[in-house]
């Protein structure tokens, strides 16, 4: 625990200050495993979650394993628009059938693949204060070409805590308790409606079978409801290593509310593996604007604070109506037509 808050500390008092962009539409890391670079945004809370079934195949042993999980994510931004603490967890209950005695035996057993908790901390944002580019009106060609200044990403950093029970037969032997894991990821929005999100992860650091992974993440938006994605992950460790590729799509709802899909497969045998899934992503948007919030610190402060307004401008008014002297009223001039 003391690796990781030292790692916690240095990623914190070493970022940029930037200001992340809190999206009018919510922004799910599903249907992939992979997290964007910017945050839901100060006091936004978001539940991504949904069931999955799983197969895979090892052909050398003749064994398979068979089940149904549910994967989740609870998200929150705190204190700042570029913070986010999240837990996440991927709980799976499977049956493990061997073949390779005349009888096969099968094995049940339920339990964690993962379970963490960690906080996440937008270090650079290639888009702050900067005005969106006016169109050339004189070029088509001008304003299709492609920007170099495009390929420059949001960059994150992710720390978190891994807790793992003793004995879990989704893991290496050595793996239980606690143990840090580490994410740099970066995010390219491209004007041509393309996302590429881009993930390094060190994960369960200190034990044995600590494993290294990458993942690269497309999402293309079809039209303003519908988009689809692609993803390659590679896993490197000496416990376990593999290479997954993800195909799917998400249909949005509403502005809070998303609905996805998705598969996963690898080329292998050793074991194959073969996914799918379904999900939903729930937004609860507690955001304000700083323009919006001088100085209350929410809607009923904000209201009070343009009421009291109010009645400053109008005790103003009438003090300088009462400083204001009267002007004299016009004497009327009485003739008398008889007098001579």
């Amino acid at each position: 625990m003391k690796t990781l808050l030292s790692l916690l500390l240095i990623a914190l008092c070493t970022v940029l200050s930037v200001q992340a962009q809190y999206t009018e539409e919510i922004n799910s890391n599903r249907p992939g495993i992979s997290r964007g670079a910017w945050s839901v945004g100060k006091n936004v809370a978001q539940i991504e979650a949904g069931p999955f079934m799983v197969k895979e195949k090892h052909t050398p042993l003749k064994n398979e394993l068979s089940g149904l999980g549910i994967d989740f994510t609870a998200r929150y931004g705190l204190f700042f628009e570029e913070l986010e603490l999240n837990l996440e967890g991927n709980f799976q209950s499977a049956t493990f059938t061997d073949y390779r005695s005349t009888l096969p035996a099968e094995e049940k057993f339920s339990n964690f693949k993962n379970l963490v908790f960690g906080a996440k901390y937008l270090v650079y944002d290639p888009y702050k204060d900067k005005e969106e580019e006016k169109p050339n009106l004189m070029s088509y060609h001008a304003n299709k070409k492609f920007k170099w200044k495009s390929l420059i990403p949001a960059v994150s950093v992710y720390v978190g805590a891994n807790y793992d029970t003793k004995n879990n037969p989704y893991l290496a032997p050595d793996v239980e308790g606690f143990s840090p894991k580490v994410i740099i990821a970066t995010q390219n929005n491209f004007k041509s409606g393309w996302v590429m999100v881009i993930n390094l992860v060190k994960d369960r650091i200190g034990s044995e079978f600590s494993d290294f992974q990458w993942i690269v993440t497309f999402t293309k938006a079809i039209n303003e409801k519908w988009v689809g994605f692609g993803e390659a992950q590679a896993i490197y460790s000496d416990f376990y290593a593999d290479n997954l590729f993800r195909l799917g799509g998400a249909y949005l709802q509403s502005k809070d509310l998303q609905f996805d899909a998705g598969i996963t497969f690898n080329t292998k045998d050793t074991p194959s593996v073969f996914n799918a899934n379904i999900g939903v992503s729930y937004r609860f948007d507690m955001h304000t604007d700083p323009e919006e919030k001088d100085n209350g610190t929410d809607v009923i402060d904000e209201f009070e604070r343009k009421e009291n307004k109010k009645r400053g401008r109008k005790k103003k008014k009438n003090k300088e109506d009462q400083d204001t002297p009267s002007k004299p009223k016009k004497e009327t001039q009485i003739i008398d037509f008889d007098s001579e």
